[in-house]
């Protein structure tokens, strides 16, 4: 592709946006132009015929098809009115109130530490789940470029934001993969944009294999504020399991970790082997696709296969029940606002729970709440500390950070990790299928905690890594505005490989949208990033998480209606914005371009023309010379 101009392919315009490396498709239309899975989906392509391969043989996930895909179109999944009364009609958006996004579980893996466990993958059969259903959660190939995933996915936020500006983004939990400190501080030092050594220990491979080379971050956009939530990985050994003593000794060691054999949840007791279990393995980063190397029983050794040790490696959280050292390395940033909004005073299982308000002019507040397991019980199960919770403690500083929002008449969402009651999936509408917290009965409660402040909105959350929309109407149908939504953000490592992007508008009728959008990462092909979305693809389907016949994007965009007490109607009189189109700047070989539908709002540093009432022009948009390129402005869609 060219850089001259804008190119037009039927209704497709696809743009380069200033000195960024990768492409957008924007459809524009009478109403504006959008970006993200409503334009176009990345989707698998069908397998009709196959061979069974191993999760091991990487190179035939691109043979055999397994990590083939394709763009097709866009989907819309249309008004949501679940929470709605029976015989309302839609209204029609008047003001815009708050633009963010959410990205999740990206699982920055350390793959050369000697105690994360990738052997239970590698090793496993095709079509199989393997120990606890750990196979693809333990290794995936996308493992070797999670880094460089976060790093496009931020370049792709950086661009959406040139073209309509984000108030705001969130990341909701598991950073880390295996709660290493190192691993928390490639997430933060990419969301900075400095230079990344994406390698651990002897960092093979670093001068000579694409995914371990060192490279500069591109950082957040600096007047983007981003905000964090804890996850149970972000704790928790491989995300289920207590850090015992031995598993701290073995994370800064040179010892590949001696792990118990399957079956069961054997692999999360390491404190059963001793000399009769199994090795974990370690990725060889010299290889092209990570290959595990060191792993396989005990008694296959002759001396302990041994890694290059590295402090850095050492567990983040030293005590899950105040993770206070987890919320201290968010205050050594550059990017804003420190600290991320944790608070640097914070102590017990409340370390990691606050509150903002976005934006000062609308009655918006963000509660974030850690739901994660506390217990520092390490012989409890993996299902507990993998699981949600919440403590009397929490339980409190939540229906104290609700009832405030209610009296001081603000509309909140609640951001937490762990979603709850959520469905299984799209499909699936039976909410007793697919808990998440250890104890059904605290879930339930929490429901109808939820259930008793009419200004929710909704709850935000990750760890199931899927795309799932759960409604939860009123439990009175006289008071619809008692029901709110919750809504998932899927991984940023494995399939769909998606973040969200989000838009609250205030309605004619007073009433809320919350119009959600999720957006594919855009990456280069040849790029590690590029290759962990066709390698990530190609490790669900052998392990058959998605069906080789699947062609579903797994993508969810929809706009949710949520009805508003009198009171909050009354108070949101007036505020938001009016609707813009977005506009976009296309460095071209004659000089940058703007294009634009409707009435330019703002001419910052241009000179010429002289702007006036352009026409809407939906199959011919106006262009103008720009004195500079990376510029960008909106219009108003009147």
């Amino acid at each position: 592709m060219e850089r001259s101009g804008l190119l037009w392919s039927g209704g497709w315009r696809m743009v380069v946006l200033g000195g960024w490396l990768g492409l957008l498709a924007l459809q524009v239309s009478g109403a504006g132009v959008e970006v993200g899975t409503r334009q176009r989906t990345l989707v698998p392509v069908e397998l009709p015929t196959y061979t069974p391969i191993a999760p091991s043989n990487v190179a035939a996930y691109v043979e055999e098809g397994y990590a083939q895909w394709q763009w097709e179109g866009g989907t819309n999944d249309g008004v949501r009115l679940d929470l709605m009364p029976a015989d309302y009609v839609m209204a029609t958006r008047q003001t815009r109130l708050l633009s963010f996004f959410t990205i999740s579980d990206i699982h920055i893996t350390d793959k050369e530490s000697p105690a994360q466990v990738p052997y239970f993958g590698w090793s496993a059969a095709f079509g199989t789940q393997g120990p606890g259903g750990l196979n693809p959660s333990s290794y995936s190939p996308a493992m070797c470029a999670t880094t460089h995933l976060l790093d496009t996915t931020v370049q792709t936020i950086n661009a959406l934001h040139r073209l309509a500006p984000f108030h705001f983004g969130m990341a909701l939990g598991d950073f880390c993969n295996s709660g290493q400190y190192n691993e928390l501080r490639w997430f933060i030092d990419v969301m900075d944009g400095k230079t990344i050594v994406p390698s651990s220990g002897a960092h093979l491979g670093a001068d000579m294999i694409d995914y371990q080379k060192p490279y500069q971050a591109a950082g957040l956009d600096p007047s983007i504020p981003w905000y964090a939530v804890i996850g149970n990985h972000d704790q928790f050994w491989m995300g289920i399991g207590y850090p015992t003593e031995k598993v701290r000794q073995a994370l800064v060691g040179s010892n590949v970790l001696e792990i118990a054999s399957p079956p069961g949840y054997g692999p999360l007791v390491p404190e059963a082997s001793e000399g009769q279990g199994t090795y974990v393995g370690v990725v060889d980063g010299t290889t092209t696709y990570g290959d595990v190397i060191h792993w396989g029983p005990t008694n296959d050794f002759a001396v302990p296969p041994t890694v290059a040790a590295d402090p850095n490696r050492h567990i983040i959280t030293e005590n899950v029940a105040s993770p206070t050292d987890f919320v201290g390395e968010f205050f050594k940033t550059t990017s804003k606002p420190v600290g991320h909004g944790f608070l640097q005073d914070g102590t017990g299982s409340t370390a990691a729970c606050y509150t903002f308000e976005p934006l000062a002019n609308v009655p918006i507040r963000m509660i974030v709440l850690d739901d994660t397991c506390k217990a520092d019980e390490p012989g409890q199960s993996p299902t507990f500390y993998g699981a949600g919770w919440v403590d009397d403690a929490r339980y409190a500083w939540l229906t104290n950070e609700l009832q405030r929002g209610q009296s001081d008449e603000m509309l909140m969402i609640l951001a937490a990790h762990i979603p709850v009651c959520p469905q299984e999936s799209l499909t699936v509408t039976n909410k007793t299928v697919g808990r998440q917290f250890y104890d059904p009965v605290v879930e339930t409660n929490l429901v109808a905690t939820l259930h008793r402040y009419p200004n929710l909105l909704m709850l935000i959350a990750g760890h199931r890594h899927v795309n799932v929309v759960t409604p939860f109407p009123s439990p009175d149908p006289a008071h619809p505005e008692c029901g709110f939504w919750e809504v998932e953000t899927p991984s940023l490592r494995d399939f769909p490989i998606q973040f969200r992007s989000w838009e609250i508008f205030l309605n004619s009728d007073t009433n809320i949208s919350i119009v959600t959008t999720d957006v594919d990462p855009t990456t280069q092909p040849d790029s590690p990033a590029g290759k962990a979305v066709s390698l990530g693809l190609g490790a669900l389907r052998v392990y058959s998480s998605i069906e080789l016949t699947n062609t579903a994007s797994h993508a969810y965009n929809a706009e949710l209606v949520k009805q508003l007490t009198p009171a909050m109607q009354a108070k949101l009189a007036g505020c938001g914005e009016t609707q813009w189109r977005r506009v976009s700047v296309d460095s071209g070989t004659d000089g940058p371009e703007v294009s634009f539908l409707g009435r330019l709002e703002s001419t910052d540093s241009l000179s010429v023309p002289s702007w006036a009432e352009i026409p809407d022009a939906t199959n011919s948009p106006y262009r103008v010379e720009a004195p500079r390129s990376q510029q960008f402005f909106r219009s108003t869609g009147q």
